[in-house]
C-alpha cells in the first residue's frame, strides 16, 4: 500500500479501511514505514490481525511508525520507492504526493498492477504495460487488489 506521508483525516480513514481489508483478504502489508496514509494503512492491517512490514528511506528504526511488524530501515532514500513496489503482487495507492506518483510509475515500470484510490488520475493508462484501475471505495480497492493479484 502506497500513499503520501502527510494526509488528510478522510484520506487516512480510507487507508485504514484498505489496510484492514488487505490483512483481512490475506495478504501482507507492505509500505514505506512512515506516517500519514502508511500509518492509517498499517494500523488497519495491524488491528485486523495482519503483518505489516515498513520499509522506512532513512537509516533509523526509530522514524517508522508503531503499526508495523517488521520494520527495515534502508537508507535508500525515495529509492526505496522501488524495493516497496518491487515486494508486492499488487499495488494499491490511497491518495497521494510526488513519492505516491514515482511508486506508481516504478510499479508499471516493473510490471505490477495498480489499484487506485481517491488520488493520481492517469490519462495515458492505455497500453502501459501493467494494469492501472481505479476504486471508488477501499471494498472495492481491495477486491480488485485480490483480483489483479490473482486471488
Amino acid at each position: 500500500m502506497i500513499g503520501p506521508g502527510r494526509c488528510d483525516d478522510r484520506t487516512a480513514a480510507l487507508a485504514e479501511e484498505v489496510g484492514a481489508g488487505m490483512a483481512s483478504a490475506g495478504f501482507t502489508l507492505v509500505t514505506g514505514g512512515a506516517f500519514g496514509a502508511m500509518e492509517a494503512a498499517s494500523r488497519g492491517a495491524h488491528e485486523a490481525g495482519g503483518t505489516v512490514v515498513g520499509l522506512l528511506p532513512g537509516t533509523e528504526r526509530s522514524d517508522g511508525n508503531q503499526w508495523s511488524d517488521i520494520t527495515l530501515p534502508t537508507g535508500l532514500g525515495h529509492a526505496r520507492n522501488l524495493a516497496v513496489v518491487c515486494s508486492a503482487d499488487v499495488v494499491v495507492a490511497v491518495g497521494g504526493e510526488w513519492g505516491t506518483l514515482s511508486e506508481i510509475g516504478l510499479a508499471g515500470a516493473v510490471g505490477r498492477p495498480v489499484v487506485l484510490l481517491a488520488g493520481w488520475r492517469l490519462d495515458h493508462a492505455a497500453g502501459m504495460p501493467s494494469e492501472i484501475t481505479y476504486a471508488e471505495t477501499p471494498a472495492e480497492a481491495v477486491k480488485l487488489a485480490v483480483r489483479l493479484a490473482g486471488g
